[in-house]
């Protein structure tokens, strides 16, 4: 060990307070008894509250949320993980403030823009990445308070977990949402939808869907709402028979959609809304509405895909037949695309920053020492909140194993980083202060069970001002 390091703590920024911030720095922190090393660890978070995408990009009706906060809480309880939220490196800290700072540098920063879908159309009113619908509907402090929901009818595009949450959120009652932590202003919106009929549109078929079961299933759930399925779309090949005797979880899928497709020939009532889940669909354009004159309105009046079929692989091609659906609104949900942090190295392709196993790379490939990456903007947007642990773990293996060669910090106070945001007047926010803004989001909820007929756990607090507010007081 440096002789350094053996009189002080390493002292390590995590950027980020979302699931793959915090297990970074929960792993750094346990790792400290096991390689007789001392760890002082600040978790920074652009957000006045943590908790990232738990807290801002899963559907408030999740099921699983509420554990994987438990989990989340239950560490920075512990106290050995000191919270910086309302902070946003680049603007009140640059990459220069923390290398000054801190002698390692992590990078969680995840993946909150939508990747791009290029076909026609897109750019029509009424067309919307999946990303800001979702951070609308969970009260992203940084995104408007309302939302156009006058559709009717509505496509969404994608056949992963996000677009299941969408198109549930989309076709759910919105009375039926207020057992969740759902904002006042998201839930007086839904609540005035006019919305029919959502379709959900996969390129690939029903034995290559990237949903998992819990979340397939959790569609079915929905009040008043029938799924509806076409037996067109149930076209399975080798690949596709293959999938289905050795995975577990693809079985599991085709079987809960293929006793869908049969139950909904015995419905004897229609349920005022409709959840179509089609496969075999590869979007081509989307299409503009017309006026009287032949002029276009600029917004969407419908969706053009074209039909596709198994190759025999698992993999589609298409087959020249194209199909046309009326719609007033779509929604893009092919995936997350990371965000490129201000002097950092970045993969514009792939949308994550430039990294070997953790370690951030310079363009001519060479680790910048000290610096690292965990989480979707490490690896991209793919896998399970559960599968950042692992990723986590590599990234500390990585940092521990450079122990030795880590630049060493020309203020490395733990003070000293508090007083540079104090003196520059950003109003920081802490774990105490998310505590008093949980316990208030909490009283919201019994107050709003008290004035109403649905018993809320919550409500959750929306504005930025209000949320630091609330945290400083």
């Amino acid at each position: 060990m440096s002789e350094t390091f053996s009189s002080r703590p390493v002292r390590v920024a995590v950027v980020g307070a979302g699931p793959a911030g915090v297990y970074a720095s929960d792993i750094l922190a346990k790792a400290q008894k096991k390689h007789d090393l001392r760890f002082s660890i600040d978790l920074f978070d652009r957000y006045p509250a943590p908790f990232g995408l738990i807290r801002y990009g899963v559907a408030p009706d999740h099921p699983r949320i509420k554990g994987i906060i438990k989990a989340l809480h239950k560490v920075m309880d512990r106290g050995d993980i000191r919270l910086l939220g309302n902070v946003d490196i680049g603007t009140d800290l640059s990459i220069e403030d923390l290398r000054s700072h801190y002698d390692a540098v992590i990078f969680a920063t995840g993946a909150i823009k939508d990747a791009d879908l290029n076909i026609p159309g897109v750019e029509l009113e009424g067309s919307y990445g999946a990303a800001d619908f979702v951070s609308w509907y969970d009260g992203h402090p940084d995104y408007p308070r309302d939302w156009p929901l006058e559709a009717e009818q509505i496509a969404v595009i994608g056949n992963g977990n996000v677009a299941l949450d969408v198109a549930r959120v989309l076709s759910k009652h919105a009375e039926d949402l207020l057992t969740t932590e759902i904002p006042d202003n998201v839930y007086r919106e839904l609540e005035k939808s006019p919305v029919s009929d959502v379709h959900v549109f996969g390129r690939r078929g029903p034995a290559q869907v990237k949903f998992t079961p819990l979340e397939l299933r959790e569609l079915s759930h929905s009040r008043d709402v029938d799924i509806v399925l076409d037996e067109e779309d149930f076209d399975f090949d080798e690949a596709s028979d293959e999938a289905i005797k050795s995975n577990n979880q693809i079985k599991t899928m085709v079987n809960t959609l293929t006793n869908w497709l049969i139950e909904q020939e015995e419905r004897t009532e229609e349920a005022s809304r409709r959840l179509h889940l089609h496969f075999l669909h590869q979007p081509v354009e989307i299409l503009e509405g017309k006026n009287e004159d032949g002029s276009g309105t600029g917004k969407v009046a419908g969706i053009r895909f074209e039909r596709m079929e198994l190759d025999g692989t698992g993999n589609v091609k298409g087959t020249g037949e194209y199909l046309d659906y009326e719609v007033q609104a779509v929604y893009r949900a092919i995936g997350y695309f990371g965000s490129e942090v201000s002097g950092i190295p970045f993969d514009d392709k792939r949308g994550v920053i430039l990294n070997e196993a953790g370690r951030v790379l310079d363009e001519e490939g060479r680790h910048i020492p000290g610096t690292y990456a965990t989480g979707w903007i490490k690896r991209g947007p793919v896998g399970l909140i559960g599968h950042t642990k692992g990723d986590a773990m590599e990234t500390i293996d990585c940092l521990i194993s450079d122990i030795e060669n880590l630049p060493e910090a020309e203020s490395p106070d733990e003070q000293a980083i508090v007083d540079l945001l104090e003196s520059r007047g950003v109003e920081y926010t802490t774990w105490e202060g998310w505590l008093k803004l949980d316990e208030h989001e909490l009283q919201l909820g019994q107050k709003a069970t008290a004035s109403g007929s649905v018993e809320r756990e919550r409500v959750k607090v929306v504005p930025r001002e209000d949320m630091v507010q609330i945290s400083r007081a």
